[in-house]
């Protein structure tokens, strides 16, 4: 059974590479490359931040902008506390193969904190926000794809993340769901 097991790991870990390496390439051409660096630095934070300040500015967001802070905070401590146990070496530095088209954040890969965070605000932009839900959920979507494309994270790093981004948000709404009850 073992054997078994990591053979099947071993496939994957292959499959999984072979995809990071597909989606890598157009990394060396220069209009992909920058559109995914724009996106990934965007990613960053500073779209999350203008819309925590856009809410907090319209009547009555006050509480949808602290609601999104806060939970994006409580991401934050979590997604480094998994960084700092998983200590997975990002693609580009494990793989020759793989190039890095862009600066990373720090050393290790698991999960993506750009697409927990790019998930997470999407959910809890489009609940409080629902006009802005398909923008916010292709924009998520764009990161997580920039994250693999640049060299910065393996496929599963950026699944990781937007799980742990949507079962964040959902937490997120429960909580405040019961707040308000």
């Amino acid at each position: 059974m073992g054997t078994r097991l990591t053979t099947a790991f071993a496939h994957f870990d292959q499959v999984e590479l072979r995809l990071c390496r597909y989606l890598n390439r157009s990394s060396g051409l220069p209009t992909p490359r920058a559109f995914f660096h724009l996106v990934s630095r965007l990613g960053d934070g500073w779209i999350w931040y203008a819309l925590i300040v856009w809410l907090a500015m319209q009547p009555g967001g006050g509480a949808a902008a602290l609601q999104l802070a806060l939970t994006g905070a409580v991401g934050l401590l979590g997604y480094r506390l998994i960084k700092q146990h998983a200590v997975r070496e990002r693609p580009f530095i494990t793989h020759s193969a793989i190039s890095c088209a862009a600066a990373p954040l720090d050393r290790y890969s698991f999960p993506s904190g750009h697409t927990l965070h790019a998930v997470c605000f999407a959910v809890l932009g489009g609940h409080h926000l629902p006009e802005l839900t398909l923008p916010l959920a292709g924009f998520a979507a764009l990161v997580a794809l920039s994250r693999i494309v640049l060299g910065l994270h393996y496929p599963t790093d950026v699944a990781a993340g937007a799980l742990l981004g949507g079962g964040l948000a959902i937490a997120s709404l429960r909580i405040a769901g019961m707040i308000a009850a």
